[in-house]
C-alpha cells in the first residue's frame, strides 16, 4: 500500500510534468498574461505588412501583446471608431484625424507606414477624355479618408474639382474597381494590390499618384491623445513590435510576400511581387512620419481648423526608441 506521503509526491511530480508539457505547447497561462489590444486597418492593402508581420514574427506577442487587427472597410470609419473607444489604434492616413480632430476628437498620429501618396486614378473604358468625367460617380471608401482626400488631387491634374462630379462611398479597392469595370462608377482611386488587380482586369489609369511620390501622411497608426496619456507604456510597446515587423518585411522578402499573399488573398505571384515592390520601395523603415508629409495633408484640406503639425501628430514614441537605441539595434539585427 502506498502511503500519503508518496502518493503526495506522485501528485507533486504529476502536476510538474503536466507543466512542463503545457509550457513546451505554449502554455495558456502564458497566453493569458498578454494584453489585449485591437488595432483597426482601413483596406487589407500592402500598407498592413508591418503589423502582419509582426504578429507572423510573434512581436506583439513578445511585447506582452495580444493584438487582434481588424478590418474597417474604411479608414475614416475605423478613426470614428477609435474616437469613440471601440478600438485601441487605427491604421489611417492624416485626413480621418483632421476631419475628427476638427469637429473636437483628440487623435494623434504616432507613426506612419506611408509617408507618401499610393493611390492611382482609374476610370471605366467609355472615359476617354477628363471631360467624360463631368457629372460621373467617382467612388471613395468613406467620405474624409485618404481615398476621398486624393480623390481631389487627381480630379486638379484632369482640369476638374469636386463640383464636377458625383463623389459616393462604396468600400473596399476590390468593390469599387468592380463598380468601374461594370460601369455603376466612372472612376476611383486604389492602391496596392487592387492597383495591380485593375491593371490585369484591362482598366486604365488615367492619373497615377503614387509615380509622382507626393509627400503625404498616408497610411498612420493613430491613437487618441487620451488613451496615449494613460496607456503610454502600452502604446510604445505596439509601437516596437510594429517597427521589428516592419524590418523583418524590408528584410525577407519571401516571408514578406507569403504573408502579403495570404492576407491579401491574392495568388497572383507578379501581383504580390509587385505590391510587395511598391511596399518596399515607400516605407520608411522606422515607421516614421515626417513633417513634410502631414504638412502637405494639412495644406490641401479644407481650412477651419488648426494648422499646426503638433495638433495631429506626435513623434514622442519614435524619438524615444531612438534615444534608447531600440531603432539602432533594429538596424543592426536586419542589417538594414
Amino acid at each position: 500500500m502506498q502511503t500519503g506521503s508518496h502518493l503526495r509526491r506522485r501528485h507533486g511530480l504529476a502536476v510538474i510534468l503536466v507543466l512542463f508539457l503545457s509550457l513546451l505547447r505554449g502554455s495558456p497561462v502564458v497566453a493569458a498574461e498578454l494584453t489585449p489590444f485591437k488595432i483597426g486597418l482601413s483596406e487589407a492593402v500592402n500598407t498592413a505588412l508591418a503589423f502582419w508581420m509582426a504578429e507572423a514574427g510573434g512581436f506583439y506577442a513578445a511585447q506582452g501583446l495580444k493584438v487582434d487587427i481588424v478590418n474597417m472597410r474604411g479608414g475614416s470609419r475605423g478613426a470614428q471608431e477609435l474616437q469613440a473607444g471601440r478600438i485601441d489604434a487605427m491604421h489611417v492616413g492624416l485626413s480621418s484625424v483632421l476631419r475628427l480632430n476638427q469637429a473636437g476628437g483628440d487623435l494623434r498620429v504616432v507613426a506612419s507606414v506611408s509617408n507618401e501618396i499610393r493611390f492611382t486614378f482609374f476610370v471605366n473604358p467609355s472615359v476617354k477624355t477628363a471631360a467624360d468625367l463631368k457629372g460621373g460617380v467617382i467612388a471613395v471608401s468613406t467620405f474624409g479618408s485618404e481615398s476621398d482626400a486624393t480623390v481631389t488631387l487627381a480630379l486638379k491634374k484632369l482640369g476638374l474639382n469636386r463640383n464636377d462630379v458625383v463623389l459616393k462611398e462604396f468600400g473596399a479597392g476590390e468593390r469599387r474597381i468592380a463598380a468601374v469595370r461594370s460601369g455603376e462608377i466612372k472612376a476611383t482611386t486604389v492602391n496596392e494590390p487592387v492597383t495591380s488587380l485593375a491593371y490585369e482586369q484591362g482598366l486604365k489609369a488615367m492619373v497615377d499618384l503614387a509615380a509622382d511620390h507626393i509627400p503625404w501622411l498616408f497610411s498612420g497608426i493613430v491613437v487618441k491623445q487620451s488613451y496615449l496619456a494613460a496607456h503610454r507604456d502600452l502604446v510604445v510597446r505596439f509601437i516596437k513590435a510594429t517597427m521589428e515587423g516592419n524590418y523583418l518585411a524590408l528584410s525577407n522578402e519571401k516571408l514578406a510576400k507569403e504573408v502579403l499573399a495570404r492576407e491579401t488573398k491574392v495568388s497572383d505571384p507578379k501581383i504580390i511581387d509587385i505590391s510587395y515592390k511598391d511596399f518596399s520601395l515607400q516605407t520608411p523603415a522606422n515607421i516614421e512620419p515626417t513633417r513634410q508629409a502631414a504638412a502637405n495633408v494639412i495644406a490641401n484640406y479644407p481650412p477651419g481648423g488648426s494648422t499646426k503639425v503638433e495638433d495631429y501628430v506626435d513623434i514622442g514614441i519614435i524619438e524615444q526608441l531612438k534615444k534608447e537605441g531600440f531603432v539602432t539595434e533594429l538596424q543592426r539585427k536586419y542589417k538594414h
